[in-house]
């Protein structure tokens, strides 16, 4: 007589969504896609070009373009492009080349208290960053960097660089210890596995890091205001100036607002496309 094995019931695994709620999960999420984005992107766009907008208007009732040709038209607006994209540019070159060999150490280096290190290199964007600046403002100021587009730079590189260095760790640890044993067996030296192996297949990693790093730099104010204001003019700091409570320029602000934003999107646009989205995951900390 054989015996009757009875299997424990496995209890079904609850599904949140299913198929037929695809087209109310799209509602919701494009719904708040348009609240987060494009609500303020449609009320920007509308504050630039109103001729004089205030309640109970709902939307403008006359509209004109001259702000935006007279604003195009300002030196300073200019100047304070240019100062951005320059100090954006450099300061995305610097931290590449300062995170590559601190992120390689971090990679492939065991040592004490290493987990202390990380928390060390993100200390600066985990501290609130008007802190960052008013400490570093100080410093700057008795060696004379205040005030110099040599500051600002300075500065900005403080924020930039924890995110450079983490997502080229995560890049580097992916290299394969066994190919670079391979490279030194057949006479490679260390120049040549730099330049032949490492950079290579760091380049993922130099791509986020960069557009991460130039978006961060291009968009950055409380370490700019602080330590380059007035006499270094940036567009966020520019942006400031039209916000200020006492003399507040709503329509100018939209105007410069849509220049920053321009940038990002391209960027997010361009990391879309080329990177890779587990390595933006892991530079992240999120595997």
């Amino acid at each position: 007589m054989s015996a009757i094995v009875i299997e424990p019931g496995v209890t079904p695994r609850r599904r949140f969504f299913t198929p037929e709620d695809r087209v109310f999960v799209a509602i919701g999420l494009y719904g708040a896609l348009a609240l987060a984005i494009a609500v303020p992107l449609v009320l920007m766009f509308l504050w630039s070009i109103a001729d004089g907008w205030s309640p109970p208007l709902i939307i403008p009732r006359d509209y004109t373009t001259a702000r935006w040709a007279s604003l195009l038209n300002d030196a300073g607006l200019l100047g304070a492009t240019i100062n951005s994209i320059v100090i954006a540019v450099v300061v995305t070159f610097l931290t590449a080349v300062i995170a590559l060999p601190t992120a390689w150490a971090m990679a492939r280096f065991p040592f004490r208290l290493k987990r202390l290190v990380e928390i060390f290199i993100l200390a600066p964007i985990i501290i609130p960053g008007l802190v960052v600046a008013v400490g570093i403002g100080q410093v700057f100021l008795h060696f004379g960097l205040a005030y110099s587009v040599t500051g600002v730079i300075l500065v900005q590189i403080v924020g930039t660089l924890p995110l450079m260095i983490r997502l080229m760790t995560a890049t580097l640890e992916t290299i394969p210890d066994d190919l670079i044993h391979a490279a030194r067996s057949l006479g490679a030296g260390t120049v040549g596995i730099v330049l032949h192996i490492i950079l290579p297949l760091a380049v993922p990693g130099l791509l986020a890091g960069g557009l991460m790093s130039f978006i961060g730099s291009f968009e950055e104010f409380d370490k700019s205001f602080i330590v380059g204001a007035p006499v270094v003019q940036t567009l966020p700091i520019k942006l400031y100036m039209y916000l200020d409570p006492y003399s507040m320029q709503l329509p100018l602000a939209s105007i410069v607002s849509f220049i920053l934003l321009l940038p990002a999107l391209v960027v997010f646009i361009i990391a879309g496309r080329i990177l890779r989205d587990d390595l933006m995951a892991a530079g992240m900390g999120k595997i």
